[in-house]
């Protein structure tokens, strides 16, 4: 299998069964996003523990494969990690997608490498990022 399929692969296989999809119960903070370009929306939800951990964080929503992929990875990525370390995660991946910084970080973070091609199209950019930046946005204020 070349590498090409195993990332479709992998986006497939978030796209179609998302980790970490629903609500949380209990008032967790929350954002809805919309992308208007593709149609994706989203709502994020995120528990935050006295100890500064992400101990819940949730989606729901609909859109591309890339959108849906991308917060179900995410979402993997950032539960019970310090929101310090969840800013910086942040802030890598969104630049690495930007081409701000070198694109191998990714290979740094699991699945989200599969996400590399994305790179090549700034419309696609949007999707991937769409949930990373309502994160970004619900954990700075």
């Amino acid at each position: 299998m070349e590498f090409d399929e195993l990332y479709q692969e992998i986006i497939l296989d978030h796209y179609r069964n998302p980790r970490n999809f629903g609500e949380i119960d209990n008032e967790p903070l929350s954002i809805e996003k919309d992308n208007p370009v593709c149609g994706d929306h989203v709502k994020l939800m995120i528990s935050i523990g006295d100890n500064g951990l992400v101990n819940d964080i949730k989606f729901t929503g609909e859109g591309c494969a890339i959108c849906m992929a991308s917060s179900s990875m995410m979402t993997e990525m950032v539960k019970d990690k310090p929101i310090s370390e969840v800013k910086g995660l942040i802030l890598n991946f969104l630049q690495a997608l930007r081409g701000e910084i070198d694109d191998s970080i990714l290979e740094e973070m699991g699945d989200l490498t599969s996400l590399k091609g994305v790179i090549k199209f700034p419309v696609r950019v949007k999707c991937a990022a769409l949930s990373w930046n309502a994160l970004n946005e619900l954990i700075s204020d």
